[in-house]
């Protein structure tokens, strides 16, 4: 019986055995060849471009190279909240819990490494997304990888932007965050679950948010976007202090433990689980590229689904902006959750998974405190992810069916959100896993077929670049 099923307590269904198999194997070989050599393939050939280019990517965004009358429709630092607030979500907090309770400190090596490669990869999808924009049914500028298949691959590769469109739709529902923002409430503050299905505290959890949600995504993309730049700020600043806090009070342990995760990322002698690639440590692997697209999405599509309404004609600038999501999302804030649960031994100490060990962490740093000042940073973390996925998942719908009908789904994904507060975590896991790797397929294809033209496009803006400078110090003498 694998950890997912003794955490549960009881064996799952015959659809969440379905669904166990068929994310396992497509999150096998297939997509952890395609997310590794892509992202490889992207970072050499941009001679390693993002990195070399950090700090003008924070010029970029801090607005300091904007034009007026550029299209677009949010600000670059909107734009990088709107994919921020979807991916520093309880993917940081109880995905990162779950890959440490399922894989041991090994898998945190494994996501670091993913992270890096995702920068590239981020690099190259997001300024695609701005070089090949398109225009929805009611004749508003888009981007997103459906666009830039049909615009940059042309209207024969309809069908593979269509395959993305409707995994998308799936893909982007908030089934998780409900589910873990559910049990947060449920085992926090201690609610009655003792009816049947959950608890009827699940279905009321569930109806509240699902009501806060509808209020927000039903006012459109600026109340998301103003939502989201409100938030995710706060909730990033919050938790970084209070787990900050928690590897300062077991600073003594940071040695051992870092030493732990490179050891075990070899070694994978915690991984509890099934054997994949030949053994343990293949396993490991996949589990932390899993975790990792997860939590940072590189290579999913749905960030340049965001970066694509970003007000800017230069692809480059938001290709610059898009990649300080894996560093800031899951070099620093899954790194320090990781570290938290680590060096509070709660991942030796205790049987729960998801973001109740994360609780248990800040419980025992943070004796009485602790889980409220989890709770206030999941409730922050959640709702900002339940926004933001909404206009994904509604942006896939309106390609499909036309901005006119966008109402019935975002109806039917605030609905999502009382199934997922009911549902099992097995299921819902691993269904999103299947539909984000679903949304790869077309998004990395794309971009390793039309990535010449990011490499053109990236030498062309450096040139220009380089070339002012000069005309610059020129004049200046």
């Amino acid at each position: 019986m694998s950890i997912e099923d003794s955490y549960l307590g009881v064996e799952v269904s015959a659809i969440d055995h379905i669904l166990e198999v068929a994310a396992a194997w497509i999150w096998g070989a297939p997509l952890l060849v395609l997310i590794t050599i892509s992202g490889l393939y992207f970072l050499v050939s941009s001679n390693f471009l993002p990195f070399r280019h950090f700090f003008h990517a924070l010029g970029v965004l801090s607005g300091r190279y904007d034009k007026a009358g550029d299209p677009g429709q949010v600000s670059h630092f909107q734009a990088l909240s709107i994919a921020l607030a979807a991916t520093i979500g309880m993917g940081n907090i109880a995905g990162v819990a779950i890959a440490v309770r399922w894989g041991g400190p090994g898998v945190v090596f494994w996501m670091w490494i993913s992270a890096i490669i995702g920068v590239a990869t981020k690099y190259f999808t997001c300024s695609l997304a701005v070089m090949y924009r398109g225009r929805d049914s009611a004749g508003e500028l888009q981007g997103g990888p459906m666009y830039v298949i049909t615009e940059g691959l042309g209207r024969n590769w309809k069908p593979l932007a269509v395959f993305f469109c409707v995994a998308g739709m799936f893909g982007c529902l908030p089934v998780f965050n409900a589910n873990q923002l559910t049990q947060a409430f449920r085992e926090i503050l201690a609610l009655d679950t003792s009816a049947v299905s959950g608890g009827y505290s699940n279905l009321a959890i569930g109806a509240g948010l699902a009501g806060l949600t509808a209020f927000v995504i039903l006012g459109g993309l600026k109340r998301i976007a103003n939502a989201a730049a409100m938030i995710v700020p706060f909730m990033v600043g919050v938790y970084f202090v209070a787990v900050v806090g928690i590897v300062i009070l077991n600073a003594e342990k940071i040695p051992y433990y870092f030493s732990l995760i490179l050891t075990d990322a070899f070694r994978a002698e915690y991984y509890n689980g099934d054997a994949m690639l030949g053994g343990a440590l293949g396993a490991l692997i996949v589990l932390g590229v899993r975790r990792a697209a997860f939590s940072n999405e590189a290579g999913i599509g749905t960030a340049p689904m965001a970066h694509g309404a970003a007000k800017t004609s230069e692809p480059v600038h938001e290709g610059l902006v898009a990649m300080l999501g894996p560093i800031i999302d899951t070099l620093i804030v899954c790194t320090l959750t990781a570290m938290a649960i680590l060096m509070t031994d709660v991942w030796r100490s205790t049987d729960v998974s998801g973001v109740s060990l994360t609780a248990a962490a800040f419980q025992v740093a943070y004796p009485g405190v602790g889980k409220f000042i989890l709770l206030g940073c999941i409730l922050s973390f959640g709702l900002s992810s339940l926004f933001s996925y909404s206009y994904f998942g509604a942006k896939c719908f309106s390609f499909l069916f036309g901005v006119k009908r966008i109402k019935t789904y975002l109806i039917f994904y605030i609905l999502s959100i009382i199934v997922g507060a009911v549902s099992s975590m097995t299921a819902i896991i691993n269904f999103i896993d299947l539909m984000f790797a679903l949304m790869a397929g077309p998004t990395l294809i794309s971009a390793l077929l039309l990535s010449p033209k990011v490499v053109s496009e990236s030498k062309r803006y450096f040139a220009e670049r380089k070339f002012q400078k000069k005309s610059s110090v020129t004049a200046g003498v």
